[in-house]
């Protein structure tokens, strides 16, 4: 998984029908356990627009989001908000969200 900044996230949502966005804070214990999750999501589907971005540097995305925890998965679907997942409850789990925005 890619470390975004602001710009290239921005591109994401703009060039691509759905983009994902997993944001988390390096100090956060469940954080550690969702980013590997989605390692392994990305191994298997490494067409996936996802990347990831630490929160404390991007506290306009939060607002603008209104991202309510981390970690948190952004989906984007044609430049629009769709989804905000806050439970990582496994990988297959996570196949299955995101199964919805792809094609």
């Amino acid at each position: 998984m890619i470390d975004w900044n602001l710009d290239q996230w921005e591109k994401q949502v703009k060039d691509t029908d759905a983009a994902f966005l997993y944001l988390y804070t390096p100090l956060c214990g469940t954080c550690m356990v969702a980013s590997k999750m989605l390692t392994v999501l990305h191994t298997m589907k490494p067409e996936l627009n996802l990347g990831k971005m630490d929160l404390n540097y991007a506290p306009g995305l939060a607002a603008k989001y209104e991202v309510e925890s981390v970690p948190c998965l952004v989906i984007m679907e044609k430049g629009e908000l769709k989804e905000k997942v806050y439970r990582f409850e496994s990988v297959p789990h996570l196949v299955e969200v995101i199964h919805n925005y792809i094609k």
